[in-house]
């Protein structure tokens, strides 16, 4: 675990003289990022995010508070042994040029006396394990692309296995469809490893995504709201946090509901190369087509098929949600497709069968009825207690405090 306890950073008179009240980059933070789990700093720029990240491997040093790890108070400690036992990943990977990629990641290895040998093993079964192939061990960081280069940032950060990662927006020089893959490669190994991690990024969907807990910070650092992604969409505990965090975060926050069974409606599918009368003979102005394993390639539109399917006539601007999703993901589905109609998948990408947006929107209202009748008996206890006459202190009964209870949203839906 990862505790500030009223950290402050406070640099030199921002007029340049001397004894003067300063700027305050970070102002009495008090959090904890909990062990194994990824704890997200986000927040506009200026809001003291990195230096707060710096501050845990006294990159920079905290003008007052404290910041410990696993309880011991990170100011004690020699910086090298500190360091040596936290993994850092930043932007654009921060690689050493002029050593291959296999000699990148046994940098830290090396450096705490492992055997080259063993060092390089484990680097073989790292870069192997965030994606990438085991022949671009001997290539130089020039020869890899910018997502190539991030993969093997994360490796080297995990060479020697430590128990806390710092990042700091890892992700954000890359363009948006590498950035997701490398967001999913993250929480796979993440999910395997289980490490302590601090991330900062700018982005909300990024934070919301990743994180296990969101720390919303202003400008000046001062912390605005610590809280799981799905009760900062769903409760902000302010117009900054509410602004920060979007408009659409109603729709945001159903990618972390659990979608309860639903009825998929059987579609009809043609393949590749059906001819327009096959095509046709469906009935309907939108055909779904699938290839020979069943999996879903698009949407093809019947009176645009003069004589076969082919590649070029499919649509596939819909998304294509998954048995395993989530709410939001079955609203988009259906939402997206051209027919009206969201694809649903199995986890191996085969077809089992579409679902409309109004199918879908009476199930997140009883998720929203539930959980409002979840809170009301707190409530009315509450009501009874105020309404309550007064009694002598010799006969009123004890009290118990009535909790609320603690909410952790599904990660996951099963959907039928």
């Amino acid at each position: 675990m990862i505790r500030f306890e009223g950290v402050t950073k406070r640099y030199g008179d921002s007029s340049g003289g001397s004894g003067g009240p300063g700027s305050v980059a970070v102002d009495d933070l008090t959090l904890e990022a909990p062990t194994g789990r990824i704890t997200v700093l986000v927040g506009p720029s200026g809001c003291g995010k990195t230096t707060t990240l710096r501050m845990v491997n006294r990159m920079i040093t905290p003008t007052s508070g404290t910041i410990s790890i696993d309880g011991r108070d990170t100011s004690t400690l020699d910086v090298a042994e500190l360091r040596r036992g936290i993994g850092y990943v930043i932007q654009h990977a921060g690689l050493f040029p002029h050593r291959t990629v296999l000699d990148n990641v046994t940098t830290v290895p090396r450096l705490l006396g492992t055997g080259k040998a063993a060092a390089r093993s484990r680097a073989m079964e790292l870069i192997e394990r965030v994606g990438l192939d085991p022949a671009m061990a001997s290539r130089y960081p020039a020869q890899l692309s910018g997502g190539q280069q991030q993969r093997v940032g994360v490796a080297r950060a995990l060479a020697a296995d430590p128990p806390v990662m710092l990042m700091d927006e890892p992700f954000s020089a890359v363009d948006p469809v590498v950035r997701e893959q490398l967001q999913n490669e993250f929480l796979r190994l993440q999910s395997e490893l289980g490490k302590t991690i601090l991330f900062v990024t700018h982005d909300i969907d990024e934070a919301v995504k990743l994180g296990d807990q969101v720390a919303v910070l202003r400008v000046g650092g001062v912390l605005a709201q610590l809280d799981s992604p799905a009760r900062l969409l769903a409760d902000p505990v302010d117009d900054f946090v509410a602004g920060f965090v979007g408009r659409d975060r109603g729709y945001r926050a159903l990618g972390f509901a659990a979608a309860p069974e639903l009825t998929l409606a059987d579609e009809p599918t043609v393949r590749l190369g059906a001819r327009a009368d096959d095509v046709r003979a469906v009935g309907t102005p939108w055909v779904l087509c699938v290839d020979d394993a069943g999996e879903p390639l698009g949407w093809v539109r019947a009176a645009a098929v003069e004589t076969e399917v082919t590649r070029t006539l499919l649509h596939r601007g819909g998304t294509v949600a998954s048995t395993s999703g989530s709410l939001r993901a079955l609203l988009d589905a259906a939402l997206s497709s051209p027919s009206g109609r969201g694809v649903v998948a199995d986890d191996d990408g085969r077809l089992v069968g579409t679902i409309r947006a109004a199918e879908v929107i009476p199930a997140i209202e009883a998720r929203r009825d539930q959980a409002a009748s979840a809170e009301r008996p707190t409530e009315r206890l509450a009501e009874r207690l105020a309404e309550r006459p007064a009694e002598r202190p010799a006969e009123r009964p004890a009290e118990r405090p009535t909790e609320r209870p603690t909410e952790r949203p599904a990660e996951g839906a099963t959907t039928r």
